[in-house]
C-alpha cells in the first residue's frame, strides 16, 4: 500500500489537503475523501463531501491558488459524498454528474448545486493542459457512480465501489456486489494508471486494485455457494472466513456484515429464497 504524507489544514484538523501526484490533490475531511486537479486556466474539483467541507475548501482553494473552480463533479448520487455542492461550485462553475445521478438528485430534491452537463458512459473534460475522462461502467454502488481518471498525472479517482486497505462498509447498503466486481474488472482492463485515490480509506496502486477485487470475487463465491448448499446466515457467517484478506482494516469487525450482504443481496436481487434448487 502506497503512503503518502499528510498535511494538516491551518487551524482544522479534521481538513487536510495533499499533493497526490502532478497536479492533483487529495481533500480530506473525515473518513471522507475528494480530489481537486489545478491548472492555470482554473481549478477542477470533486466531490463536496457536505456544506461545512465544501465551504472550507472553497476558502481553501481561493486563499492557494487565487483561480477560478472551472468545473465540480458529481462521483455519485449518495448524499455523504455529494451535499454541499451550492456552497463549493461558484456561479459560473460548470457541474457535472452522470445521468442517473443527476436524475436521482432531481427526483430526490437532494438540497445541493444539480448537474448542468449530463453524460451516459463517458465525458471528456479538458482544462489547459489537463485533461479528466469519466467513465460509467454500470451499477456498481449508488446511481451513476464514474471513475474519474487524470491525466497527465495519470491517477484514478473512484468513491465506495473500489475501497483500498480496508473492508466495504458493513453489510454492503447501496452497494451492488456484482456491479462492483464487474466495474472494477472494466477498471483494470482500461487504460493503466499510476496511482488510484477513492472517497474513503487508502490511495494504492493496481496491486491494490487487485487484491480489493480478489476479496470481492472470493466473498461473493463463499456467500453464493454456501447458499446454494441449503446454508442459512448464522451457518455462512460462522463458516466462512477469508483469511488471505485478514490485512484489510475492520476484517474482524465487518466480515459477518459483509456476508449479511452479500446474502441479502442475492435474496433481494436474485430471489435465491425462491430458487427450488436450494433446500434448508
Amino acid at each position: 500500500m502506497m503512503a503518502f504524507p499528510s498535511v494538516a489544514a491551518e487551524g482544522q484538523s479534521r481538513y487536510t489537503i495533499e499533493q497526490m501526484k502532478g497536479n492533483v490533490y487529495r481533500f480530506t475531511a473525515g473518513h471522507y475523501r475528494s480530489v481537486f486537479m489545478v491548472t492555470k486556466q482554473g481549478i477542477l474539483v470533486t466531490d463536496p463531501i457536505n456544506p461545512s467541507a465544501a465551504s472550507w475548501l472553497k476558502q481553501e482553494l481561493k486563499k492557494r491558488y487565487h483561480l477560478p473552480i472551472r468545473y465540480m463533479i458529481y462521483s455519485h448520487n449518495h448524499v455523504d459524498h455529494s451535499l454541499g455542492g451550492d456552497k463549493l461550485a461558484d456561479a459560473d462553475t460548470i457541474v457535472v454528474g452522470q445521468e442517473l445521478a443527476a436524475e436521482d438528485m432531481k427526483f430526490t430534491q437532494l438540497p445541493t448545486r444539480l448537474p448542468d452537463v449530463t453524460f451516459g458512459d463517458h465525458l471528456h473534460i479538458k482544462l489547459g493542459d489537463s485533461d479528466v475522462e469519466l467513465k460509467y461502467y454500470g451499477v456498481n454502488n449508488g446511481r451513476g457512480n464514474v471513475s474519474m481518471h487524470f491525466m497527465p498525472a495519470n491517477v484514478m479517482f473512484v468513491v465506495d465501489w473500489v475501497v483500498l486497505g480496508r473492508m466495504p462498509y458493513k453489510d454492503l447498503q447501496g452497494y451492488d456486489i456484482q456491479g462492483m466486481i464487474d466495474s472494477t474488472e472494466a477498471l483494470l482492463n482500461g487504460p493503466k494508471f499510476d496511482l488510484l485515490v477513492g472517497g474513503h480509506a487508502e490511495a494504492g496502486d493496481r496491486k491494490d486494485v487487485e487484491h480489493y477485487l480478489g476479496y470481492l470475487k472470493a466473498l461473493y463465491a463463499k456467500v453464493r455457494d454456501g447458499m446454494l448448499a441449503g446454508k442459512d446466515l448464522k451457518t455462512l457467517q460462522k463458516e466462512i472466513t477469508l483469511p488471505e484478506y485478514s490485512n484489510l482494516k475492520m476484517y474482524k469487525q465487518w466480515l459477518p456484515e459483509n456476508i449479511a450482504g452479500v446474502y441479502r443481496t442475492l435474496i433481494d436481487q436474485s430471489y435465491f429464497n425462491f430458487r427450488p434448487d436450494i433446500h434448508q
